[in-house]
């Protein structure tokens, strides 16, 4: 497998999910501690878990390719990168896995210059595992994974649709909605809203299950990468606000991201 075999490189992407999905379901069950980080958002042994076993599953498929990921970041440790990397996010919606909501997921996503070009979502607790590598190369596996995380399910491929005339199905987070996103919808016609933690809502765009998720909250490039890898995939699109492309490598700003609305097909 070379970095140029996107499709085998996914699968890789996929395996290493499943491994790192089935130790977060593992803490899932027990009473797990939480701590929290020096900005005061929440962490626990399984995000931790979870990243070891990626950063491993990453170094044995593709040992050049420099991996930011979330828990190492926060450690104070960034590698240096250039034109192509990996973002991690083991742990992705860390409030709803104390929740014990089901609405979290593992990201990988592979960048080259500045784009998501591959990416895998894996919600553990919904068994459900979404990746792209390409226009045109957007699936949904519903896959159960054991407790060493092998597993398989059958793959379909998904494709972001067009709203349907009588208004847009909107996605929004479960826990960071605020009045800025409301005022945005105003510009729009909605038909029904939809509530979703993690990354989970650019797939469910993917997938044509909505339209427009706006975000108008800080986010981390690794929060992102993998969702936006699907979704552009499928067809869809993440811009900034003003419909500039949503980039990432954005080191002068500390990797975060300005505000952004994920869009299916919307002409």
């Amino acid at each position: 497998m070379t970095i140029s075999d996107k499709a085998g490189l996914t699968r890789e992407l996929r395996r290493i999910a499943l491994q790192a999905g089935a130790a977060i379901m593992d803490h899932y069950h027990t009473d797990f501690e939480v701590i929290h980080k020096e900005d005061n958002s929440p962490v626990t042994a399984a995000d931790r878990d979870a990243e070891a076993i990626i950063l491993a599953g990453l170094l044995a498929v593709a040992p050049d390719i420099p991996v930011v990921s979330e828990e190492a970041a926060a450690g104070g440790h960034v590698p240096e990168f250039g034109d192509c990397f990996f973002l991690v996010d083991p742990l992705d919606g860390t409030k709803e896995f104390i929740n014990k909501n089901g609405e979290f997921t593992v990201n990988i996503a592979l960048v080259e210059h500045r784009q998501p070009v591959a990416g895998v979502v894996y919600a553990p607790a919904k068994e459900r595992m979404f990746f792209g590598y390409g226009s045109g190369n957007a699936f949904e596996e519903r896959v159960i994974a054991d407790k060493d995380g092998n597993g398989e399910g059958k793959a379909r491929a998904i494709a972001a649709r067009k709203p349907d005339a009588d208004g847009l199905i909107v996605i929004a987070s479960r826990t960071h909605r605020d009045t800025k996103t409301d005022e945005y919808l105003n510009l729009y016609k909605v038909k029904e809203f939809l509530a979703a933690g993690s990354s989970l809502k650019f797939c469910l765009i993917a997938a044509g299950e909505a339209d427009l998720y706006p975000r108008h909250g800080r986010t981390m490039e690794w929060d992102t990468a993998a969702g936006h890898a699907v979704l552009a995939a499928a067809g869809g699109s993440v811009t900034q606000l003003d419909g500039t492309p949503l980039l990432y490598g954005k080191t002068e700003r500390g990797l975060d991201n300005p505000f952004f609305v994920a869009r299916g097909a919307i002409s």
